[in-house]
């Protein structure tokens, strides 16, 4: 009899704990859909209408979690799904978690370390991307040409050990790698980052850079399938400031990008250089003014003016093309889940007469590429976030 309540007590001691556990571990189901019908006004000569899914913000669903370990040390995990809701299918390749999918311990006196397929520095939360239109409240719509920055998120990094600093009186550091994962090739697509972040009231201050080795040369390297750019070697390097007003949110960024050796670009028809020449380099320099007018908390309006300039090197010559670009967003929240909202964007492109898809207009969100140095996209959209 001693033995049996013995046993009953062991029983209900485990069965405490593991309730105890549970009470302190959680895990969140969410989401997001962005459905909408755009409008281009020259795709390979002719206008365009369509209904397409996720051109501001990329539909997905995901799952977060953490575990409390006690003295301030969590696990936590995200898992987060894109997809298409026209078709269902899975977006990023078609990777079942290609948005992000990565574990790892957060320590509130030590900082966060993550492991697995992650944002870079440059565009996540901390980074100058954050304070861009592009890839926030204007996405594909008015992202820079060719996402040169990838402000729009066109990439995601594989293989990553990233880390995030406490916050120490409004600073806070990053760091992250991404790992070949070849033997014999270490640095043969490898990627690795680190970004400055300040915050002190109303003002936000982001430094950010970036560094790919042979992006997209193996498909187990840290950039693979949804490579943006292919060459020998890329730097991105960005530095953005924020200030938010009583009614308003203004923002100005710069961004400088090189890819050396370059054979791909995501964006284009023809990789070919000019008059079939080779080409030694691409220099992109961006530079980006956005404000957000709160009319009210559910009503705003978005506008953002990007000039970018190219610095193009071949063996037939340099070229310098530029791009105006100006795009306005309207917002309504019809509650704190759903909203409506129109967007409009208009590229413009002095040409440098390169002979390749350098000349033409191509706003991101586009049905293709102008055949003109000129191109419109209208959007008409909902959100539902859950």
């Amino acid at each position: 009899m001693k033995k049996t309540n013995l046993t009953w007590a062991a029983f209900a001691s485990l069965t405490l704990v593991t309730g105890v556990a549970h009470a302190q571990s959680s895990v969140t189901l969410y989401g997001l859909l962005d459905e909408g019908l755009n409008f281009t006004s020259n795709a390979n000569g002719h206008s365009t209408y369509q209904m397409k899914s996720g051109d501001t913000y990329g539909s997905r669903w995901g799952l977060r979690g953490n575990e409390d370990l006690g003295g301030g040390l969590k696990a936590i995990f995200k898992l987060e799904s894109g997809f298409d809701t026209n078709s269902g299918q899975a977006s990023q390749g078609g990777r079942l978690f290609g948005r992000q999918a990565y574990v790892g311990l957060s320590s509130d006196q030590y900082g966060t370390v993550t492991l697995g397929r992650q944002y870079d520095t440059s565009v996540d939360d901390l980074g100058f991307a954050g304070l861009t239109a592009a890839g926030n409240y204007a996405g594909d719509v008015n992202s820079h040409p060719f996402d040169n920055d990838n402000a729009d998120w066109d990439f995601r990094v594989n293989n990553v050990v990233k880390y995030v600093s406490p916050t120490y009186r409004g600073l806070t550091g990053e760091a992250m790698y991404g790992f070949s994962n070849q033997a014999g090739g270490f640095a043969n697509n490898r990627t690795w980052g680190a970004t400055l972040n300040y915050q002190n009231g109303g003002l936000t201050m982001a430094a950010s850079y970036l560094k790919l080795d042979n992006p997209g040369a193996n498909s187990s390297g840290s950039v693979a399938t949804d490579v943006l750019f292919a060459g020998s070697s890329q730097q991105d390097i960005g530095v953005a400031a924020s200030y938010r007003f009583a009614h308003s949110l203004a923002a100005l960024a710069y961004s400088h990008v090189d890819v050396y050796d370059p054979t791909f670009n995501a964006y284009f028809a023809s990789q070919g250089g000019p008059s079939g020449a080779t080409w030694n380099s691409w220099k992109f320099d961006n530079f980006e003014a956005n404000e957000q007018y709160f009319f009210r908390p559910d009503l705003w309006l978005g506008a953002a003016y990007t000039f970018t300039v190219a610095h193009l090197h071949s063996t037939g010559g340099s070229f310098t093309p530029k791009w105006h670009q100006l795009g306005l967003t309207l917002d309504y929240d019809l509650s704190k889940s759903t909203s409506v909202y129109v967007q409009g964007a208009y590229q413009h492109v002095v040409s440098a007469h390169t002979g390749t898809d350098f000349d033409f207009a191509q706003i991101p969100a586009a049905a293709g590429m102008s055949s003109s140095q000129n191109q419109m996209v209208y959007r008409v959209a909902m959100i539902h976030r859950f």
